[in-house]
């Protein structure tokens, strides 16, 4: 007996709604993979290149990322800040972030100087050394994301230091400190004294999980339109037993 395919309106619906919404995810996921392939040729370009000084041109911060850079000056203690919410292994913790006042220059550019670990009481800041005197340094060009989430200003902005940060909030920092602060931030090299924990994650890190959430909404849009046209089947072919049988 030929099958006749008479899915039910709901069934259309839902379909119609779900299966673009998971193509659209699986690419989405694809795309971050994509980007994380760029960023990840651009980082072993970058690395590739002996250090040099911080290009006199900032204007476009993004094409500097990862450029291996050297540079000289000392650390400013008094707008030192720790940055919250920093994982290293499974361990919670800050990364420390100094802001170097560069020699020759009324300037300052922030020196991520890598992670310590939080106090099991984590109201208790930790209070952070900094290395005093002439510094040399060397460590490779990080531009923060501008796109996170905050539930208030720092209140550094309001005139009141503030040691421990949410997020690496480059406009609420510069307007925070009467000097020029570089809209980028060095990444101390491990090889470098006077820093932490610096086991920098590299860009392709996540790239396989994205492609797998890709893959695995790519499938979710295959399944439903299978169950979508097996349902609708055999649907039509109860009807069609059941008028047989008048």
């Amino acid at each position: 007996m030929l099958k006749q395919f008479r899915p039910s309106l709901v069934g259309t619906l839902v379909t119609i709604c779900c299966i673009p919404l998971f193509i659209k995810l699986g690419f989405w996921q694809y795309s971050k993979a994509e980007q994380k392939q760029a960023l990840q040729a651009q980082y072993d370009a970058s690395s590739s290149h002996q250090a040099e000084a911080i290009p006199h041109d900032l204007s476009n911060p993004e094409a500097l990322r990862y450029k291996q850079v050297e540079v000289t000056g000392e650390y400013v203690n008094q707008y030192q800040i720790l940055l919250d919410n920093q994982v290293e292994g499974e361990a919670a913790g800050y990364h420390v972030i100094t802001p170097l006042k560069l020699d020759g220059k009324d300037e300052l550019v922030l020196v991520d100087r890598g992670w310590i670990a939080a106090s099991d009481n984590h109201a208790d800041v930790p209070q952070i050394e900094v290395p005093i005197g002439h510094q040399k340094l060397s460590g490779q060009l990080w531009v923060p994301s501008k796109k996170f989430y905050t539930l208030s200003q720092q209140s550094a902005e309001k005139g009141q230091w503030q040691v421990l940060w949410q997020n690496m909030n480059m406009d609420a920092y510069a307007k925070a400190v009467p000097i020029k602060v570089l809209p980028v931030v060095i990444r101390m090299s491990p090889e470098n004294e006077g820093g932490f924990v610096r086991n920098w994650i590299r860009p392709d890190d996540r790239i396989v999980t994205h492609l797998g959430y890709a893959y695995q909404w790519f499938g979710f849009a295959f399944a439903a339109f299978a169950i979508y046209l097996f349902v609708g089947f055999r649907r039509g072919n109860h009807t069609s037993i059941n008028e047989t049988g008048k």
